[in-house]
């Protein structure tokens, strides 16, 4: 009876507190964050109230696994304030649909004018034999972080159940003490789902170098002991000695509010493209949700939901069309990436690029020509990139696949325009699943430095991979001056110049006398001087495109690249000195005229892409990249027609 009189007194303090029914939030975690703040950018005024059932201030989830390997937890993405309250330690028991409310912990009610199930998912803890005894852990939520965190100090054996990213981050955190670990994946590779064969094998061997111990192809059968964990006893009839088991096998959604109250479930909360239940009140996003018969394990499809769910809150349009698979795992101090499905066998073809000697290993799986799933072990610049890439079935022409083999990227560093040319959709920040949209909100909004960004949108405090691209897209990456930038600069100068000449109406005269013993027209009339200086030309032209070879296949890695780039203008120059003897600024007729002409567009193309590189700290960047690209094919594109002219040339010469 008392119960019931708080209950009414607590209603009527809510009617007092909120001008109207609020937006009620049932979840505090990573995904119910993203919208409190989703939707407080949409409508500032909005009422929200927020549950969470633990008793911690929400903290960011994502950060757990750093958090337990020794880093700093970041910090939480709301704030309470006049509009939004959030209730810690407070589970909601009961939804009453018909009256519009629902009912913490404690008995007290709460109206709602529009309900988002937030819920998330617990850890799967499968019914073996000994699993109630002490020293079985998950790893799901902070309590269970402060617990293992604990139990790590006094543990000498550990045994992780699961080799996924959860567990493989786990494992890794749980071996700073000198604890021994060891993995147990039923599956026959490490991170079954996200990796192929080869890359799960190149990080099976990363992880053993880390020393931590993997099994892979049976499952634990029984935890053995009486009043206290011995080991676990495997499929295959093996005994690991162990005082602790983390299992990291996967996740159940939290359905079961759901469920109680009426809404249709699955495997998740049902809902449709606008993230609505069978309530069209009643929202759900998160790990709790399933949406066209699929439950994401991973929080950024969470972030897409929060999203699509903050739009259609606010009277905006928007709809959820499902979300691509992708994961990074760095907590291990090696970089693996994966999206989109990975099975080979459905794709036409993979290009791949193996780098041994870095433990590198990147794929990239079409369907036809079209972008459809890549991974990696080890690290890639460009993979929010070609995360994108996947998520829009990009073309992959046949001149960047052929780059992606020899060099292992897709795009040239140079060009195509950075992280500001990129969709506004695309991923920058993976682990917290920031788009470069709202990045480019942020810094409209006055954010000029990472460190503001950072704060403002939470972009790289989690692994701080994207921090690169969050100085690219403010403009603060620095251009200075390549190596011998003075260099290329009066090599371009020198070349267009000469050349010039000979697309002028000016040419070397004759000798008029035969009486001199040497007369300068013998350089480019004599036979002998002229095979000398032809052969001569033949030869740089053979030096000039193996130095070109060189100057991008990284697998050859004698000199250093600026080293080679400036060997290459040289030996154009000296091309140019040579065929000032071979021709006296002549560009003769029928063939020899279209051979001299492709010989001086090559050597116009090639000294405005030594004039940029050596002028592009002065340039502007987006001047600079287009010049640079359009110079640089230019010059490939005129190589082609070389080679056929110069034999024909040859053939001519003796033939005749």
């Amino acid at each position: 009876m008392i119960q019931a009189e708080n209950s009414a007194v607590a209603v009527r303090s809510y009617e007092a507190e909120w001008r109207q029914p609020p937006t009620v939030i049932v979840g505090a975690g990573p995904v119910g964050q993203r919208l409190a703040v989703e939707l407080r950018r949409h409508d500032a005024e909005r009422e929200i109230v927020m549950f969470g059932d633990e008793p911690w201030a929400p903290y960011d989830r994502v950060q757990l696994s750093s958090w337990l390997a020794g880093k700093t937890a970041g910090n939480s993405a709301v704030r309470d304030d006049a509009n939004l309250r959030v209730h810690l330690g407070m589970s909601v028991t009961h939804i009453d649909r018909s009256n519009r409310e629902i009912t913490d912990i404690r008995g007290i009610a709460c109206p709602y004018e529009k309900l988002v199930l937030a819920t998330g998912s617990r850890a799967r803890v499968p019914p073996l034999p000994g699993i109630q005894l002490p020293g079985v852990f998950t790893f799901r939520n902070l309590s269970d972080a402060q617990s293992l965190m604990a139990r790590s100090v006094r543990s000498r054996n550990m045994v992780v159940v699961g080799g996924g990213l959860l567990g493989l981050e786990t494992a890794r955190a749980l071996g700073r003490f000198n604890t021994r670990v060891t993995v147990i994946e039923q599956s026959t590779r490490l991170m079954f789902n996200q990796l192929d064969g080869d890359c799960a094998g190149l990080l099976q061997q990363h992880i053993k170098k880390l020393g931590i111990d993997v099994i892979t192809n049976t499952h634990v059968k029984r935890i053995l002991g009486e009043t206290r964990m011995e080991g676990v006893l495997l499929s295959d009839g093996r005994f690991i000695e162990c005082d602790t088991v983390v299992m990291a096998i996967g996740i159940t959604p939290n359905v079961q509010l759901a469920r109680d109250c009426g809404l249709q479930t699955g495997r998740g909360i049902r809902v449709n493209d606008r993230m609505q239940t069978s309530d069209t009140d009643i929202y759900a996003v998160g790990e709790c949700a399933e949406h066209r018969n699929t439950v994401y394990g991973l929080v950024a499809p969470g972030f897409e939901q929060a999203s699509v769910a903050a739009h259609v809150l606010s009277g905006r349009t928007a709809e959820y069309t499902g979300s691509m698979t992708a994961t990074r795992l760095k907590v291990i101090g090696c970089q693996v990436m994966s999206a989109g499905v990975v099975e080979t066998e459905w794709h036409r073809s993979a290009l791949v690029y193996r780098d041994r000697r870095k433990d590198v290993i990147r794929k990239v799986l079409l369907d036809g020509n079209r972008l459809d799933a890549a991974m990696a072990v080890g690290n890639w610049d460009e993979f929010s990139r070609v995360q994108e890439g996947v998520r829009m079935r990009r073309r992959i022409r046949p001149w960047r696949a052929l780059r992606f083999r020899l060099t292992g990227t897709l795009w040239s560093a140079e060009g195509e325009g950075g992280v500001a040319s990129w969709p506004a959709s695309a991923t920058v920040c993976n682990c917290k699943g920031i788009s470069r949209g709202a990045l480019t909100r942020a810094v409209d909004q006055g954010c000029a430095d990472v460190e503001c960004l950072a704060s403002r949108t939470g972009a790289s405090t989690v692994c701080g991979s994207c921090k690169p691209l969050l100085g690219q897209l403010l403009g603060a990456v620095d251009v200075v001056p390549v190596a011998a930038a003075c260099t290329l600069t009066a090599a371009a100068i020198v070349v267009v110049i000469t050349t010039l000449l000979w697309l002028l109406p000016v040419s070397l005269p004759y000798g008029d006398t035969v009486q001199a013993s040497l007369r300068i027209d013998d350089l480019w009339r004599k036979g002998l001087f002229k095979q000398i200086s032809g052969f001569t030309l033949l030869g740089l032209s053979v030096v000039l495109a193996l130095v070109s070879v060189r100057k991008r296949v990284r697998r050859l890695r004698w000199g250093s690249f600026d080293g080679w780039r400036v060997l290459h203008v040289l030996a154009g120059l000296l091309t140019v000195a040579v065929l000032v003897t071979h021709t006296g600024f002549r560009l003769g007729d029928n063939l020899n005229f279209y051979l001299m002409c492709v010989f001086a567009g090559l050597l116009l193309a090639g000294a405005a892409a030594s004039a940029v590189v050596g002028l592009q700290h002065v340039l502007p960047l987006a001047l600079a990249r287009r010049s640079r690209a359009l110079s640089i094919w230019t010059h490939v594109l005129l190589l082609w027609p070389l080679p056929a002219l110069l034999g024909f040339h040859v053939l001519k010469t003796y033939w005749y």
